[in-house]
């Protein structure tokens, strides 16, 4: 009798769909030593959006997260979840840097890869599934499931047969929203079993509540393996329990053979873990019958609304939800998964927070629709496409095919900072961010001592009063500590605080007298030529400089939100008379950032 194999999602899918990717390692090793006795076919412990998260939230480095894994965990395979030519960043990468960041990863300890592309373009999966056998390593091909008129049960045939001659080692479906029903499962499963040899797995999430059932039905159907994460870190827009799963199918044909005590000790130890990140905690989260509608997948549901609240919008997360299958239909109906997933959900903000659909276009929507990411399911929108692009041609080939090769470019670039090629690798995937943890690791701001004031390094704990205090906030309690303090500059601050015990950064910005003058003159703009944004956001890029002349619909400005950029243009011919903001600065909506003078 073959044993149903399980793969526990805990240590990466799980907490970035429940808790904004916030577990950090030191939560994770003390348990690794009982997860390496279960007997899991694998754990998935990195990608996705874990790289990411280190990096800028919780000033780790990824990689020596692997390697401690690694170390931790020596008789289970490890997983990561790759998104192809995009990696773990947000663009499309040469040739050269996939190949290097695969092999890293392999030679860090990753045994397993699942590689899918956001719009199922499987152009842009060819070099990465090269790559991982290239290093000896399983090479796991994914489909990323949705629906819509175009994504049929052929189609999803096809692509299976398509990553079989591939070279694939195993095959994943991909139900990142928790779209699956359980008919529609047992359909496609005895399907793909039917027409392709190779072991299949069923990831799919809680969102609609259906994810148990959708897997019972894939079991019957012959499927191989199930996606599955522990008890307290279950449900929702998370996956099935595993401990549900081991006991529903105990003592029969697709007994897992794992064991129910051991599985029960690990998830207690994750029930107290949980609670160091309640702050992180969404009531979009929940199970909701409606992903069937809005198909937001886990993970961007709860980072979408973090990022909400970030912007002070969270009353309009309703409205965004409705706004996205309209954009996703506008887009050629992309699967929503990273990277298309940020697209379509900022995009959607976008809309529906400026009051009037695409009056301000991502650079992202833009690339996408000139194929800068591959060629969508469907038509795109002839008419929004026109707004965006105008009369650019469209990218017919693989994105990546006309790129430089990149690595000695961007080994160069970041320099001394780099001490590893690992390190390199950090800056391809967001170069700014990535500068910014590597100078501080080389100036010694990321050590446990240079976290703390003076006075704790020296007594070993923080005792002043002054830096310890709670804050009421509608009537929860928060610890705070403000933990150390980083460099100044620019008028900005870093200040290092643990909140409930759990380490975070933020930026004070103090106003100098300079600085208040400069402020008072961002008044709202209110006739043509004073350039406002209609997103809250930063200033990543000034593209004019005063005495410039400029034509309407002409870029001056790039701000980021949400982790996408946006341009902001022009909206009448004339010259640069003020420039009231600096890259790096925090602005609103509506407050006026450049003046232009009509000719």
């Amino acid at each position: 009798m073959k044993k149903l194999e399980v793969t526990d999602v805990t240590l990466r899918d799980a907490h970035q769909s429940l808790l904004a990717t916030r577990m950090r390692t030191e939560d994770m090793l003390p348990i690794c030593e009982k997860m390496d006795k279960v007997g899991f076919w694998s754990l998935e412990v990195w990608g996705g959006a874990t790289f990411d998260a280190c990096v800028r939230f919780l000033k780790e480095d990824p990689w020596d997260r692997l390697r401690q894994l690694r170390k931790a965990l020596p008789n289970t395979r490890l997983q990561m979840l790759l998104r192809g030519q995009n990696l773990l960043g947000y663009r499309h990468y040469a040739d050269d840097v996939v190949q290097e960041f695969v092999q890293a990863s392999a030679e860090n300890g990753m045994d397993v890869f699942r590689v899918f592309d956001a719009l199922n373009d499987l152009r842009n999966i060819e070099v990465a599934m090269k790559a991982v056998k290239d290093c000896g390593k399983h090479a796991q091909g994914t489909i990323c499931y949705t629906t819509s008129p175009v994504h049929t049960l052929d189609l999803f045939v096809q692509q299976a047969k398509d990553l079989r001659d591939m070279g694939a080692d195993s095959i994943a479906i991909k139900d990142m929203a928790g779209l699956l029903t359980p008919y529609k499962t047992q359909e496609l499963v005895k399907s793909i079993k039917y027409n392709v040899k190779l072991p299949l797995v069923i990831h799919s999430h809680s969102t609609s509540g259906l994810a148990p059932l959708c897997q019972m039905k894939a079991i019957e159907a012959g499927v191989d393996r199930i996606d599955t994460a522990i008890s307290s870190f279950a449900g929702g827009t998370s996956h099935p329990a595993t401990e549900a799963q081991v006991a529903a199918f105990k003592d029969t044909d697709y007994d897992t053979g794992l064991d129910l005590e051991l599985l029960s000790e690990i998830n207690d130890y994750f029930k107290e873990v949980r609670k160091k990140y309640h702050q992180f905690e969404s009531e979009f989260t929940k199970e909701d019958i409606s992903v069937q509608i809005n198909q937001v997948p886990g993970g961007m549901m709860s980072n979408l609304a973090n990022q909400l609240k970030e912007q002070n919008a969270l009353d309009k997360i309703k409205e965004v939800f409705d706004e996205i299958p309209k954009v996703r239909k506008d887009l050629g109906f992309p699967p929503l998964v990273t990277p298309s997933s940020q697209i379509v959900g900022t995009q959607s903000v976008y809309n529906v927070l400026s009051g009037d659909r695409y009056k301000t276009i991502t650079n992202e929507v833009k690339r996408y629709l000139q194929g800068g990411y591959g060629k969508p399911p469907s038509d795109v929108d002839a008419e929004l496409q026109k707004k965006a692009i105008g009369n650019q041609s469209v990218m017919e080939s693989r994105p990546a095919e006309g790129l430089e090769p990149e690595m000695s470019k961007l080994t160069h670039e970041i320099g001394d900072l780099a001490e590893s090629k690992e390190d390199v690798l950090i800056y391809a995937m967001f170069p700014d961010l990535g500068k910014e943890y590597l100078q501080q690791r080389k100036e010694g701001k990321l050590t446990p001592e240079a976290l703390l004031p003076p006075e704790a390094a020296t007594k070993g704990k923080v005792s002043s009063t002054a830096t310890e205090f709670k804050i009421d906030v509608h009537g929860e309690s928060y610890d705070v500590a403000i933990t150390g303090v980083g460099e100044s500059g620019s008028g900005k601050r870093k200040f290092y605080i643990s909140l409930d015990g759990m380490p975070e950064e933020v930026v004070f910005e103090p106003l100098n007298e300079y600085q208040n003058e400069k402020k008072s003159t961002r008044g709202k703009a209110t006739k043509p030529g004073q350039i406002s944004s209609t997103m809250p956001g930063n200033i990543i890029s000034i593209l004019v400089k005063v005495g410039d002349t400029i034509k309407a619909g002409e870029p001056v400005l790039i701000t980021e939100a949400m982790k996408m950029e946006t341009e902001i243009n022009a909206d009448i011919d004339g010259e640069i008379s003020d420039i009231h903001v600096e890259k790096g600065d925090r602005v609103t909506p509506g407050e006026i950032l450049i003046e232009i003078n009509s000719k």
